[in-house]
């Protein structure tokens, strides 16, 4: 085991794990946050004012010309969809388009032994089968352009050159370690991501639902001050380069919160008695909260660990732990453990439609979907349903809905949402980090008898305040 900290001060200084557990995260917290009006547990700072920019300047290296675009327009025989107060729960009701297709190319990680994403790409073409039958993107039809990264910097050109190539409007990103922004920006082929995985992400000519681990460490450490009031914190986190990302932007966003930390490190997968080690070691010196950032086997470990133990200190974790298949498991060993992106699950039309496309995905009935148990391929249901949402929005307002204008309407439009939840997107409110759209998160704790409930004053805490 591996055991670390800040300086001496202690202040202010899979496997699908090699992409970081917590990274999948930040975009599920906020689509699937609360509906109720909660105050944030902290206070959100005046926002910059937003980017007003649409694309940066033309990268150096140029791939494809400019005008290999085809043109932007909506052609006269686009039917807007039908109104409704809640464009979010209209898709139902709406006709199947018969537009001009709007083509959208997606790149994915697949095939690679750790970095093998399938159920992005089929959860995306899932919600377009069902946006073809219900409005399509502003009365579009919706085509998808697959391409398959292979967690390279060649593939990823590879599959830019590609979908530049076959004159897409617009470039989903499922996981992508490398995209290759200079080729999009060259071609004017605006790029719409689920989450940022590398620093380089963030500075990027793209724009990106969530932010990742900046934005999920930021939170914790927003919770860990202001609603446990912890002045030192202890850390368990597995050994791995995305446990290793996940673990240096918490700790870089508790530095700027004045918080002590102290890291011990383990393997992907320990033993009953390794679990107990690591909560142990990173109780020795008794801080006011611990924070556990494994995932999946090591939730039921670390949470049978701290009970077995008999530590009190309250726990604070992804919203991965909190997965019914864990909580089952563990039961009440899991009081005293608090959930980063969980919220008291609702059942709302935008549910069922959820349920809908994912029973179609999974070949099984709506009932048997499990809305807060879609791993990944949720993640990437909720980035096409939401720019769906976002371009019947510009159609019922006589916009033009292309890839283009879409890009522009995400930048520039307030009070957009996350689909199905009502999570903020702000692209733009970061001045250090322009490309990411999302910043608050709702947590839960767990309830003895086996309920997660969102905790009261927690439904929408901004990570402004402490970005790394």
């Amino acid at each position: 085991m591996i055991r670390s900290g800040n300086p001496t001060s202690q202040r202010g200084t899979r496997s699908r794990a090699a992409v970081g557990a917590v990274l999948a995260l930040s975009l599920v917290a906020a689509a699937c946050g609360s509906d109720d009006d909660g105050a944030a547990a902290t206070a959100t700072p005046a926002a910059s004012e937003k980017s007003t920019a649409t694309q940066p300047a033309t990268a150096d290296t140029t791939v494809a010309p400019a005008d290999s675009m085809p043109p932007q327009t909506t052609p006269p025989d686009t039917e807007a969809p039908a109104s409704s107060d809640d464009p979010g729960e209209a898709f139902p009701d709406l006709v199947p388009p018969t537009g001009e297709p709007l083509v959208i190319g997606l790149v994915n990680t697949e095939g690679t032994p750790g970095l093998d994403f399938p159920d992005i790409r089929e959860a995306i073409a899932g919600s377009f089968d069902y946006l073809n039958e219900h409005g399509g993107y502003g009365g579009r039809p919706v085509e998808i352009v697959s391409c398959t990264a292979k967690g390279s910097p060649e593939t990823s050109q590879a599959c830019a050159q590609e979908l530049v190539g076959k004159n897409v409007e617009l470039v989903m990103l499922g996981l992508d370690l490398f995209p290759d922004y200079a080729t999009y920006t060259a071609a004017d082929v605006p790029v719409i991501g689920m989450l940022p995985i590398l620093p380089g992400d963030y500075s990027a000519n793209a724009l990106f639902l969530t932010g990742g681990n900046a934005t999920v460490g930021a939170a914790m450490a927003a919770v860990a001050k202001d609603h446990f009031g912890a002045q030192t914190v202890g850390i368990v986190s597995s050994d791995n380069a995305g446990a290793n990302a996940s673990e240096a932007a918490l700790t870089a966003a508790l530095d700027l919160a004045g918080i002590a930390h102290t890291t011990v490190k383990g393997g992907d997968n320990e033993t009953d008695a390794g679990y107990q080690g690591l909560m142990s070691q990173a109780a020795a010196d008794n801080p006011d909260l611990l924070v556990s950032l494994y995932s999946d086997a090591g939730c039921l470990g670390t949470m049978r660990g701290r009970a077995a133990l008999g530590i009190t200190i309250p726990v604070l974790t992804t919203g991965i732990c909190s997965s019914k298949e864990v909580i089952d498991e563990v039961g009440d060993d899991a009081i005293g453990w608090n959930f980063t992106g969980v919220a008291t699950p609702q059942d709302t039309p935008k549910t069922a439609i959820l349920r809908d496309i994912m029973a179609n995905v999974l070949g099984v009935e709506p009932a048997d979907v499990d809305p807060t148990s879609l791993g990944l391929g949720g993640i990437g249901l909720f980035m096409a349903m939401s720019l769906a949402e976002y371009s019947n929005r510009m159609a019922a307002d006589g916009q033009e809905v292309n890839g283009a204008s879409l890009y522009a309407y995400m930048q520039d439009t307030e009070g957009l949402t996350l689909w199905p939840g009502d999570g903020k997107i702000d692209c733009g409110l970061s001045e250090v980090y322009p490309t990411i759209c999302s910043f608050t998160f709702p947590f839960a704790e767990y309830k003895a008898g086996g309920a997660v409930e969102t905790i009261p004053g927690l439904e929408a805490v901004s990570s402004l305040d402490y970005l790394p």
